[in-house]
């Protein structure tokens, strides 16, 4: 396999991964009693499924890292020379946290619209990670005018991805209960028999 295929394919997956992330998230979402939401006690916020989000990862952060650790021969020092590994290690965990913080707000107040949060999640990010290298690099290169074309595409894209998803929710199939809501005075022989009989 190509070298380069291997990370354009792990950038794939978190990409399936992620863009399942808020649709998964939506259907934990608060329910609500005539549009309005049903808080505690008879109800929840949307910090109880975060507590469960923060499981999972610190279980499979955790696991997953120390496991790999072991595959690859690596050392479990987190000092001296290995000290910046944990540092921007925790940073990275903590931007990881909030972010999934706030996408769980902002799923839950959106009453699970994963088609409008998602696209600015997404198309956000790829901009923010634009401007942070050009922050950092800002006197070792020039920034090419695209970069601000290509980031005005990605707004564009946003808007027209979020417009053109389809909305809804599937059908909800509703019981046939046609001898139990058929009027009294109905002849129970007049009524044609099951299809399942």
């Amino acid at each position: 396999m190509n070298k380069m295929m291997i990370p354009i394919l792990f950038a794939i997956l978190t990409a399936i991964f992620w863009g399942c992330y808020g649709p998964t998230i939506g259907n934990a979402q608060t329910p609500r009693v005539n549009g309005k939401p049903l808080l505690p006690p008879e109800g929840w916020t949307s910090f109880k499924p975060y507590v469960f989000i923060g499981i999972a990862y610190l279980v499979i952060a955790i696991a997953g890292g120390l496991v790999m650790m072991k595959v690859k021969g690596d050392s479990f020092s987190f000092t001296g020379d290995h000290f910046p590994t944990m540092k921007w290690g925790f940073l990275a965990g903590t931007l990881g946290a909030f972010g999934a913080l706030c996408l769980t707000t902002a799923m839950m107040t959106s009453r699970g619209n994963a088609l409008l949060v998602m696209p600015i999640v997404f198309g956000g990010a790829v901009s923010v990670t634009a401007l942070v290298s050009v922050l950092r690099l800002h006197e070792a290169t020039t920034v090419s005018p695209m970069l601000w074309f290509g980031m005005l595409l990605t707004v564009v894209g946003v808007v027209v991805t979020a417009m053109n998803t389809p909305h809804g929710h599937a059908a909800v199939k509703k019981p046939v209960e046609a001898v139990a809501s058929a009027p009294a005075d109905l002849d129970p022989a007049a009524i044609p028999p099951s299809q399942d009989s």
